[in-house]
């Protein structure tokens, strides 16, 4: 792991089954939003602040990342009254637009680096990106994008390797709303000559979050929120560096309402945004769990048993392929039966066999997950797969009698903030040890 990780990959979480759960958890910064910050702190020199910043794995080695192409990057504790840690960026413009092997194979958001590099310098030399692996989740869109503004590139088994002499504002037409790819092609946008217009852009709360520190930055961005970006290019050395507070995490908010519906009682989860989650509150809602919600927060009350439901994921605003594991570890001790379909990444599903360990009745067809209720899970010995699913394999672990030990909770770290130490406060029995 990288230099500040978290713990050693070796840690097991061990959850037993919980009562009602009770108290408040407080939700923070969203990794899908802050690595895609650092990232366009490439754009321009100067010192930024990123307030309100996870304490993840994948913050530490993004941040290692952009240390190695040049960027000095500080970490700072939160300050009283705040969630969230602090990072210094300090962009000095003496940037290698060079990744190395060993950092950009670890985590997928090193891609969001193509953009920002190629708008700012004209080259980029990266490795194929890494992080979880949920099938084919190929980056052609954002290749073709960024060669619709006259990018050239040459893809090889070891990385990519990009190149432009001017980027020019363009017409860029999604296949699909891809985030990652919307992401890439804004950063390079902004600091081309012309109008760039990207239609069939993604619209979820981190691309509008990016959105909202490019314009602080001096962008010129119109349609934030919208599936149609206009994007007119500015000159780098017109951007300013700026101080941003991260948008809260709504898929680890989300985490903590399943949590609450799998072993019942009343939460509150403060800093959560409803306005963000408004298709999952919804289906939550039909499981049979009631929401006060407010400006500052969620409260959130459990029926004494969860209705089964049929879920499908889509490009925001529908339900976020982030939930799924979420939903099927609910939908598993739920009255009834549900299917749930993966419309975005078929690969997604590879951690059904650890909840069937779990005593869960899940079968799959294609795309779709059968999930019959049963009475009851039994603990087990399971691996986390990845970020979202090993979070939901904790919290069936809660619901579960007898043990429930998750292993490779190295997936977990890259995504969650302290997520025993949250969920301990809320009266769960679940802990971290360091097997002898």
């Amino acid at each position: 792991m990288s230099d500040g990780s978290l713990s050693p990959a070796s840690d097991v979480i061990v959850a037993a089954n919980s009562g009602p759960l009770s108290g408040e958890v407080v939700v923070p910064g969203a990794k899908n939003s802050v690595l895609k910050l650092m990232a366009a702190t490439l754009l321009a020199d100067g010192q930024y602040t990123l307030t309100n910043v996870p304490v993840i794995e994948d913050v530490a080695i993004m941040s290692d990342l952009l240390r190695a192409v040049g960027l000095h990057i500080q970490v700072e504790p939160a300050r009283p009254g705040e969630v969230g840690q602090h990072l210094v960026i300090n962009n000095s413009g003496a940037i290698t637009p060079v990744a190395p092997l060993e950092l950009a194979d670890r985590i997928r958001s090193s891609v969001n680096l193509v953009g920002p590099l190629l708008g700012r310098f004209g080259h980029v030399d990266i490795a194929l990106p890494g992080g979880d692996d949920f099938g084919g989740r190929p980056i052609d869109m954002h290749l073709r994008g960024l060669e619709a503004l006259g990018a050239e590139f040459e893809v090889t088994p070891e990385g990519i390797v990009g190149r432009c002499s001017t980027l020019v504002g363009a017409h860029v037409d999604f296949d699909f709303p891809s985030v990652g790819a919307t992401e890439n092609v804004l950063m390079a946008a902004v600091v081309a000559n012309g109008v760039t217009t990207i239609t069939n852009a993604a619209r979820e709360p981190e691309i509008v979050d990016l959105c909202t520190m490019l314009r602080k930055m001096g962008c010129r961005i119109e349609g934030m929120g919208t599936s149609t970006l206009t994007i007119t290019g500015v000159l780098p050395g017109t951007l300013q560096p700026v101080t941003h507070e991260v948008v809260t995490d709504r898929v680890q908010a989300a985490t903590y309402i399943a949590a609450v519906g799998m072993c019942g009682g009343t939460i509150r989860v403060s800093r959560a945004n409803a306005q963000h989650m408004g298709m999952m509150l919804t289906r939550f809602t039909d499981m049979g769990l009631v929401f006060d919600i407010d400006d500052e927060g969620i409260t959130v009350t459990a029926p004494s048993v969860l209705t089964s439901v049929d879920v499908s994921t889509l490009p925001y605003p529908g339900v976020a392929t982030d939930y799924k594991p979420l939903v099927v570890a609910m939908l598993s001790i739920a009255r009834g039966a549900g299917i749930v379909t993966e419309n975005l990444y078929p690969g997604r599903f590879r951690y059904v066999e650890e909840l069937r360990k779990l005593g869960a009745d899940i079968g799959i067809d294609g795309h779709h997950a059968i999930v019959r209720g049963v009475p009851h899970l039994h603990g087990a010995s399971v691996v986390a797969p990845d970020i979202r699913a090993g979070a939901a394999l904790v919290v069936a672990g809660l619901a579960a009698s007898g043990i429930t030990e998750i292993g490779d909770v190295f997936h977990i770290d890259r995504g969650y903030e302290d997520l025993v130490g949250r969920l301990s406060a809320l009266g769960a029995s679940v802990s971290r040890i360091q097997p002898q």
